[in-house]
């Protein structure tokens, strides 16, 4: 034990200590506790970790070495596990609306089992899109000492002598459906594209999240980027686990360290790695646990003035362990701190400020995935925020990889992802035109779901950036091709999107930042007077109770007030 702890000041006193605690007691030395061993502070070990797909199968062991790192450093570790919804698996029909809606469960699910059992710090291992932000929200909200813990990612597949992501049998779906793919090369890539354990290999969601994790100060410095499979993962756990009760006993917390200025942080990292957009539903999302509003054009802002110097998957050529072996976030985040992108002076879980972590960091000009500031790939972000008349509370799009960057045409409206999918697999979408997909935003979903069945099958047939796909619903981090989400008010409170009809015309620029329906007003005045709202067929259970409480995705797609209403906060009892 390398610290003396004093009980008497931390949460985990309401179940353990004084003669009133005997009967909480009795259970510990029921798991075979002893009185030492009771007395130490109790860490909360929690792991997204299950059957349910690669993204996950090795959280649960990685938690468990974390529980050494915790014993040697004087602690007590007390594991649990939450659930995950993998995307990948709920993509493309009705089990992705429960994607966004997990977010939330797991953050309430972690906050309910740390409140119930007075844990007094977290080590928490996750592994697939919303699980990371979901258990970095419970950290915030509870602002226990915390660190997160990445599971890490897949490696990448071998197929026909290049690397393979998960997105690449998406995509050749729609080569199939093209008749450009034999079925038996579907059969063939889809059995080698995911070669083990770990989350999908390029920079989409899980590993944007992972980048934020490490940029935002919640993770040791450079520790998510190496793959599941690594023996380093190992280290990485156990020196979490031991990390955690220094910071128990410096008393340092999730919201000392996560300021405005180290979500400004982790937006910059989002866009200089062309990470996901729904990094943009996220931070707005964890900042509320804060008490600090940074919503969509926060965020955007900072997107529009990062350079964008990461070349990863899927708008570039490399996968996550390729920026491992070149550096990993820390390497990214070298050249934006010397070209002054970054707040040096934030505090993170490794007791040192960004700065004084990055001294460490020599450039590897060896390598090629991570450009330098003054040879950006392009010289703004790989994400861009979007607002106008027809998304007056934002939208947002991927332009990484991209070429084409304007787009003015015809609209194609459909109520739902499944009808746009089907006329996708028809070939019934017209070169140039505009796919409006509506209805799927968080309310009317509900739950807001990912399109990556249809704009991959899209890229596939060779249509991805001759046709543009506006929706208030989300995209994959894996999505590529002229795609606008989050589009705001939804179609479900009526706002514009809802009053679309084919045929009008829609201009998007993502270089001005800018996406309007060119409807006269008059018309459109016609319009919302005959609007009438949607019932979804989401009547009771989960889904329904999201939909009661969840807000715009501008703001993060939030189901409670956060931090700023607090009268308390958890860590304090």
């Amino acid at each position: 034990m390398t610290h003396q702890f004093d009980k008497n000041r931390l949460p985990s006193r309401h179940v353990s200590v004084g003669p009133a605690r005997a009967p909480h007691r009795s259970y510990y030395y029921a798991m075979g506790l002893t009185e030492e061993e009771i007395a130490r502070p109790f860490v909360g070990v929690v792991s997204a970790g299950n059957d349910s797909a690669p993204c996950n199968t090795a959280l649960d062991a990685q938690a468990d070495i974390a529980r050494e790192g915790v014993l040697a450093a004087g602690g007590l570790p007390r594991r649990f596990n939450t659930i995950t919804v993998t995307d990948g698996i709920a993509m493309g029909h009705q089990g992705m609306k429960s994607s966004l809606v997990s977010r939330e469960v797991i953050a309430d699910s972690i906050e309910l089992s740390v409140r119930g059992h007075c844990y007094d710090a977290i080590v928490g291992f996750a592994g697939c899109d919303k699980s990371l932000p979901g258990m970095m929200m419970a950290m915030l909200r509870l602002n226990v000492p915390s660190i997160f813990v990445y599971g890490g990612s897949i490696l990448p597949g071998r197929y026909q002598g290049r690397d393979v992501t998960v997105v690449d049998v998406f995509e050749a779906v729609g080569q199939h459906e093209a008749g450009n793919c034999p079925l038996n090369d579907l059969i063939a890539l889809e059995k080698l594209a995911c070669p083990g354990h770990g989350a999908c290999g390029g920079q989409y969601t899980a590993n944007t999240m992972a980048c934020v994790a490490e940029a935002i100060g919640l993770s040791l410095p450079n520790s998510n980027m190496a793959p599941a499979p690594y023996k380093s993962r190992e280290e990485v756990a156990r020196a979490a686990g031991a990390q955690v009760m220094e910071l128990i006993a410096r008393n340092l917390r999730p919201r000392d360290i996560c300021t405005r200025a180290a979500f400004e942080n982790a937006a910059r990292v989002v866009a200089a790695t062309g990470g996901s957009t729904n990094g943009a539903l996220h931070l707005p999302a964890m900042a509320n646990e804060c008490g600090i509003d940074f919503d969509l054009f926060d965020v955007a802002a900072i997107f529009k003035s990062t350079p964008y110097i990461a070349d990863l998957k899927p708008g570039g050529r490399y996968v996550a362990k390729d920026m491992h072996d070149a550096g990993g976030v820390y390497m990214v985040m070298k050249t934006l701190l010397d070209a002054g992108l970054l707040h040096g002076d934030c505090m993170t879980v490794s007791g040192k400020t960004l700065a004084e972590n990055l001294a460490e960091i020599s450039w590897n000009g060896a390598q090629d995935v991570i450009r330098p500031v003054s040879n950006a790939i392009t010289p703004t972000g790989g994400v861009v925020g979007l607002k106008g008349s027809l998304a007056p509370e934002g939208a947002i799009v991927k332009v990484a990889g991209m070429a084409r960057l304007q787009f003015t045409g015809p609209a194609r409206v459909f109520d739902c992802e499944e009808d746009a999918f089907a006329a996708v697999e028809r070939r019934d979408i017209a070169e140039g035109s505009i796919i409006v997909i509506r209805y799927e935003g968080p309310r009317g979903g509900p739950g807001m779901r990912e399109m990556l069945s249809t704009t991959a099958a899209l890229y596939g047939q060779g249509m991805g950036e001759k046709v543009a796909l506006i929706t208030d619903g989300r995209f994959s981090g894996g999505t590529r091709g002229f795609c606008i989400g989050h589009v705001g008010p939804e179609a479900a409170v009526g706002g514009p999107i809802a009053l679309v009809e084919d045929g009008d015309s829609i201009a998007i620029d993502a270089v001005a930042g800018t996406i309007d329906l060119l409807v006269d007003d008059a018309v459109l005045a016609d319009r919302r007077a005959a609007w009438q709202p949607r019932a979804h067929d989401y009547q009771s259970g989960a889904l329904w109770r999201y939909a009661q409480n969840v807000g715009p995705a501008a703001k993060g797609a939030l189901t409670h007030p956060g931090a700023s209403k607090e009268t308390h906060v958890y860590a304090d009892i």
